[in-house]
């Protein structure tokens, strides 16, 4: 059935099973290339082979024209754990500023509201997708971040070093999504007919580059590792039998490797549609999720416009060359580090150099 976010506040006992499905491939034909991933077709499929009286929620990651795409991760964390908020609050919904698809798609509720997610995206230069990448760099906030953006006056980095190091922190750091089940399904085009007959790419001027025999994963699946063992430390399960690739379109051109081709001349869907069951027979045997104490499903941002003028006011004094006393800015001033002081933050540094 189709997702009812209200079914969120009934007890769990009380509401169907709920999934996500992710399709995390960055072509759309709605924007260059022009043409759909293999993964959409994918995703669509699995939608419609699971059990129907469950809530199946669904999302194409993929590149649209003028959409919002997904911002980077600012790495609150390297900062303190406590500066890292959940759910993030480095961006926000509808925000012409700095637009971010992770809020205007409202996946963190609709990660918290999952008792599984699936996701499913192609390899991309022996790794996840870019747009895959972001959004699991941006859910660093669900292992450990801080529930309480208040106590830190939203982004004050004083105060988050000094949370994370109070007794109350060890209560509000928490895997916020965890007991969940994850399943990935990754594929890869096996390098179209761009190999020769000893694994080189045929247009390598300096064969002794490449050696086949070293390439970095014995097994590709280990492309998703990353993303697969990010999961795991947060308590969000991921199961070996769940986490699969295929390979296929070895020796065909890209443009002979498309998803009507994939769906016709492929063992594919065959190995999709076991692993679909797989994830259906799993999930229902475990059973449904408790929320967290802390949950994305609902969270309402709250305004900070006093808090951002006090940010703004830190910012201009230490672009002046007078940090707060005490802080990391001014102990890596005293010792010559990170030189940045800078009234005009957006100019590169490439630029800087050549003035």
């Amino acid at each position: 059935m189709k997702p009812n976010d209200e079914a969120g506040t009934l007890p769990t006992p009380e509401r169907p099973f709920r999934v996500l499905l992710i399709s995390g491939s960055d072509r759309r034909q709605y924007n260059c290339p022009g043409v759909d991933s293999k993964s959409r077709t994918l995703m669509l499929r699995m939608s419609e082979r699971l059990p129907q009286e469950w809530e199946i929620d669904y999302e194409d990651l993929g590149n649209v024209y003028a959409r919002a795409r997904i911002q980077s991760c600012n790495a609150c964390v390297s900062t303190s754990m406590a500066l890292c908020v959940w759910p993030c609050n480095c961006y926000e919904k509808n925000n012409s500023a700095e637009p971010d698809l992770m809020w205007d798609l409202d996946m963190y509720a609709r990660l918290d509201l999952a008792d599984a997610w699936a996701v499913i995206a192609p390899v991309n230069w022996y790794a996840p997708t870019s747009n895959l990448k972001l959004m699991f760099d941006r859910l660093v906030c669900m292992n450990g971040g801080n529930p309480r953006e208040d106590l830190i006056e939203h982004k004050n980095q004083e105060l988050a070093m000094k949370l994370e190091h109070a007794p109350e922190w060890a209560e509000l750091s928490l895997n916020h999504l965890e007991g969940r089940t994850a399943g990935f399904f990754c594929y890869g085009d096996g390098g179209g007919d761009e190999l020769d007959d000893r694994g080189r790419p045929k247009i390598l001027r300096h064969k002794e580059y490449f050696d086949p025999e070293k390439e970095p994963f014995p097994e590709m699946r280990d492309t998703y590792a990353p993303l697969v063992w990010q999961c795991r430390y947060g308590g969000v399960e991921v199961p070996d039998q769940l986490w699969r690739y295929v390979g296929f379109g070895q020796g065909k051109k890209y443009s002979d490797n498309q998803a009507e081709d994939m769906a016709t001349e492929t063992n594919v869907f065959a190995e999709f549609d076991k692993w679909a069951d797989a994830f259906a027979a799993f999930v229902s045997d475990k059973g449904k999720v408790e929320p967290g104490k802390y949950r994305a499903y609902e969270y309402k941002p709250p305004g900070h416009l006093t808090e951002d003028l006090k940010l703004k006011w830190r910012e201009i004094k230490i672009g002046l060359g007078h940090p707060p006393k005490g802080s990391s800015p001014a102990r890596q001033k005293e010792l010559g580090l990170n030189r940045d002081e800078t009234l005009r933050p957006k100019k590169s540094e490439g630029k800087k150099l050549r003035e």
